[in-house]
This record gives structure tokens, C-alpha cells and sequence, in this order.
């Protein structure tokens, strides 16, 4: 049985408690620039300045397509814990997803200012930045943030 956190590649086995979604020594300027689209490639660069301002935390690779920002170490009633990133984006082929970690349901206000976009449980689907309100945007990832500082231990 593996669960998923939208397509965040966060998944678990029965025989491994670990998050399978590590954060590696990979470059992640390289990452970004290697985005064959470049407005996709622009757009990445953009969301990257608001997670890090939002964060003040150098982005880092979490796994092979996941830049990531900051840290949080979660512990489920299971017992299980771990360590994942407080924000971060993936430049999928559908679209640009944008982790919002503690998910959607606190921040439906932004939401019907953002502009064009789908969700997941914790992911904002967006084709383009031009689809959405820059600065709405920003706001929510600022938030996110917040609300996951407030109730995880952060760094």
C-alpha cells in the first residue's frame, strides 16, 4: 500500500517508514535551467524568489524534480515522522505545481483572488504564472508558511 500527497512523490511503503521524497546535493540552478520552456523556466525562477523570501531559506532539491524550501519535521498519531519541506514547486509536464503544504482549506479568500488554477490536497496547479495574481500568490505562500511554523517544528 503507498499513499501520495497530490503528485508530490511523497510516498511511503509498508517496509520503509521513510519519506521516500529526500532532499539531495543536486543543483538546483541547474535544475531550473535546464527547463527546456523558457516561460516555464521564468515563471520557475519568479515562484523561487517568492518561496525564498517567504522562507528565508536557499532552495534545495527534494528528490530528482522537486525544488524545495525550508524544512518542517512532522509526527503522525502512528508514530511515524519525518522531515519534508515547508513550500516548494515542480515544473510538471501539465503544469506548475506549487506545494502548499497545510493544504487549501484556511486560505479560500486568496483563493478567489488567485486567477486560473486547480488543487490537490496540498498543490496548486497553475499552466503559467500569467494565469494567476502574482502578488496573491506570493501572499498565499507567505501564509502557507506561517501556518506551518506555527503548528510544526521548522527550520
Amino acid at each position: 500500500m503507498q499513499g501520495t500527497a497530490c503528485s508530490a512523490r511523497r510516498t511511503w511503503s509498508n517496509d520503509m517508514a521513510e519519506n521516500k521524497t529526500q532532499p539531495t546535493s543536486a543543483s538546483t540552478v541547474s535544475f531550473i535551467n535546464s527547463i527546456e520552456d523558457p516561460q516555464k523556466r521564468a515563471d520557475c525562477r519568479k515562484i523561487a524568489a517568492m518561496m525564498r523570501a517567504a522562507t528565508g531559506a536557499r532552495a534545495k532539491m527534494w528528490g530528482a524534480n522537486i525544488v524545495g524550501f525550508g524544512r518542517y519535521h512532522y509526527k503522525y498519531a502512528s508514530g511515524r515522522e519525518g522531515d519534508f519541506m515547508l513550500t516548494g514547486f515542480s515544473p510538471r509536464k501539465q503544469a506548475l505545481t506549487v506545494y502548499i503544504m497545510p493544504g487549501f482549506s484556511n486560505f479560500t479568500a486568496l483563493l478567489s483572488q488567485l486567477g486560473n488554477y486547480k488543487t490537490g490536497k496540498s498543490c496548486l496547479y497553475i499552466k503559467r504564472l500569467s494565469d494567476v495574481d502574482e502578488s496573491v500568490l506570493k501572499r498565499l505562500i507567505n501564509a502557507s508558511v506561517k501556518a506551518m511554523r506555527r503548528k510544526y517544528e521548522t527550520s
